[in-house]
């Protein structure tokens, strides 16, 4: 049986959301120029998934009301880890005295923090968020899939 759906966002009680959509979010969003969100389609219902979405692709919307748009950051734990910048890796591996410096050694080794930084974002995945809806922020219990 599906349950009662809804315009009103504040119907939703649990966030359906895959933990690597939330992890590519949070990286597309520290690596380029995008807004990667986590978007939920109307109507809207009790239990309902959120997908990876750039905001804006979509142009106008011609739906009433508008899909909502979950920032990945407030997916997560405010002591997540930063994302592993370039910039942050290289002054890392220059600081260490017991290798040396090369473009291709700082190619390796911030790949290696990129993953490390994925598979730890994941441990901090909320499990309560506030959304923001039109009508004004709303709690939600997060259910991770994946």
């Amino acid at each position: 049986m599906r349950g009662v759906q809804s315009d009103d966002p504040t119907v939703i009680r649990v966030l359906a959301v895959h933990t690597d959509d939330v992890v590519s979010a949070l990286e597309a969003n520290a690596t380029r120029d995008v807004r990667a969100v986590l978007r939920v389609t109307p109507p809207f219902s009790g239990r309902i998934r959120a997908r990876l979405h750039l905001a804006g692709a979509e142009g106008t919307y011609d739906t009433d009301p508008e899909p909502l748009h979950v920032e990945p950051e407030r997916l997560v734990a405010d002591d997540a880890p930063a994302y592993p910048t370039p910039d942050r890796t290289e002054d890392e591996l220059r600081s260490d005295p017991g290798v040396t410096y090369s473009p291709e050694s700082h190619r390796e080794y911030h790949e290696r923090r990129v993953d490390e930084w994925r598979e730890r974002v994941r441990e901090h995945v909320r499990e309560r968020a506030t959304v923001s809806t039109p009508t004004g922020p709303h709690e939600v219990r997060v259910a991770t899939l994946g």
